[in-house]
């Protein structure tokens, strides 16, 4: 059987090949942004791309709770963010991912790394909790998207 993107692109490439390269870009920005839109929401839903929830965070001491601005947000807010998230398009394709800092951050966690909690400081064990992948909604969205362009 194949893989599921690999018949995708297939499917797509003659279709493709009749656009203009502005046409293409254009096309690749909004894949990007629908893209970046949806792995953003299941982030924060804490959903991996198979469905299934994210380890949850150890719990932090009691006494954090008690100490001003020491609450923690939702796991990756910030990271799912427009400045961390980004999505470079091109005629060639186009690319929907984190740069930076910021992608050592999500790597660690997307194949569950072993990295410092900060600067200097220990070191742990992440669990993985895929941040980026393709659900069969994406790729129905997907496909929904380039017919929609081509038809319109």
């Amino acid at each position: 059987m194949s893989d599921p993107l690999t018949s995708l692109e297939d499917w797509l490439s003659p279709l493709l090949a009749a656009l203009s390269a502005q046409e293409r870009r254009e096309l690749a920005r909004k894949v990007g942004q629908d893209l970046r839109r949806t792995q953003a929401a299941r982030i924060a839903a804490q959903r991996a791309p198979d469905g299934s929830d994210y380890a949850p965070r150890k719990a932090p001491p009691t006494r954090a709770r008690a100490m001003p601005g020491k609450i923690r947000r939702t796991m990756f807010a910030k990271l799912r963010t427009a400045k961390h998230f980004k999505v470079q398009a091109t005629e060639e394709g186009v690319a929907v991912g984190f740069l930076g800092r910021a992608a050592r951050i999500a790597t660690v966690h997307q194949e569950g790394r072993e990295d410092r909690v900060k600067p200097g400081g220990p070191t742990h064990r992440y669990p993985a909790r895929p941040l980026l992948g393709f659900t069969d909604a994406e790729r129905e969205q997907l496909r929904d998207s380039v017919l929609a362009h081509l038809t319109g």
